[in-house]
């Protein structure tokens, strides 16, 4: 009996990317069984397009009847690969920015058992970041530190790379459904993963540019993701140090923020009294909010480095069963037939 042969899905969001799609599919190389190709309702119909004009097996095409938005077309991509026995699952683009020959990186470290989900980072190299947008550059280093301290992944970085991997059995335990649809999908992502303990690794790859127009505005989006970052962060911190677990941070961060919250009212409301009433505040006042600050804000910083030595590192997607929709599936470890699940000819579909 042999071990059962890694079976790796790509999964293409397509929207108005007619011009790049069919070159991006003919650079998937020979080591992937299963090319999803998820039509979210583009107006310029690039499924019906790749129906059409490609004749490569592996490709099927999933049809959104309303826009969902990226994230809606890559968790459609997901079902669909899980559904039909996929180990890996990789997402690329349709636009071409994304080099489908850097899959085998981005597969690697789950297929070798060392990471559960792989993400890229334009950032690595510094001799290629001039390439890259002024305006994105710094749009994605203002939100790389929100992605850090809201998913509590502080070892990676460029949180909006859409060139990704996961392990299908950690994908079976996302709550796909809960996911953001849109553009903050990545981030939310790292989230979801970090409240199952799933180890996320970067690499290193270099972005193009060419004559494709990004739909994604920084300017426009740094606001509103402002605000769901600050949501997950509340929550990822009440999943991991009240509900999950609680240990000595949980009582830093308590201590640490009432103390704090102690010391800024206490002072705040005798300044507010010293400057009505014009008498100077007693020293021993003075020193009584001070305190309180001082050392709440040590223990908040005690806090943050716990949490940044928390980063998991254990890799889980091996210890995890096989799910969709929280139903069980029976899986085989190992298996004789060699042979990848079949494909549909997208002509024929």
């Amino acid at each position: 009996m042999r071990k059962k042969r890694t079976i790796i899905a790509v999964v293409i969001p397509s929207y108005k990317v007619k011009e790049h799609i069919l070159g991006v599919i003919e650079k998937i190389g020979p080591e992937v069984s299963q090319i999803y190709v998820v039509d979210d309702c583009c107006p310029v119909k690039s499924g019906d397009f790749v129906r059409d004009n490609c004749n490569d097996e592996r490709v099927r095409i999933e049809y959104h009847q309303q826009n969902l938005g990226v994230g809606g077309a890559v968790m459609t991509g997901y079902r669909a690969a899980i559904e039909n026995g996929a180990d890996v699952i990789v997402k690329i683009d349709g636009d071409g920015q994304m080099d489908p020959a850097l899959l085998p990186y981005f597969a690697l470290p789950i297929i070798e058992g060392w990471a559960d989900y792989t993400k890229g980072n334009r950032f690595y190299d510094l001799t290629h970041i001039g390439r890259m947008p002024k305006a994105r550059l710094i749009g994605n280093a203002g939100l790389s530190f929100m992605t850090k301290i809201s998913t509590g992944y502080w070892n990676v970085f460029d949180p909006t790379n859409g060139y990704t991997a996961i392990s299908a059995q950690v994908a079976s335990h996302l709550p796909l459904d809960k996911i953001s649809q849109r553009y903050f999908f990545e981030t939310d992502m790292l989230f979801r993963l970090n409240t199952l303990r799933a180890v996320v690794a970067d690499v290193p790859m270099d972005a193009h540019y060419a004559d494709e127009e990004s739909n994604l505005k920084i300017s426009k989006v740094l606001f509103e993701f402002s605000g769901k970052h600050a949501s997950n962060l509340f929550k990822r911190i009440f999943y991991n140090y009240f509900l999950r677990d609680m240990t000595a941070a949980t009582f830093e961060l308590v201590i640490g923020g009432l103390l704090l919250l102690f010391g800024l009212a206490f002072g705040v409301s005798h300044w507010i009294s010293a400057i009505s009433s014009h008498i100077p505040t007693p020293l021993g006042t003075i020193m009584v909010a001070a305190l309180p600050i001082l050392i709440g804000l040590q223990l908040i910083l005690s806090f943050l480095n716990y949490d940044v030595a928390n980063t998991p590192s254990r890799p889980i997607g091996r210890l995890l069963p096989r799910t969709l929709d929280g139903q069980h599936a029976v899986m085989d470890a190992v298996e004789a037939n060699d042979t990848p699940t079949s494909t549909t000819n997208p002509k024929a579909s």
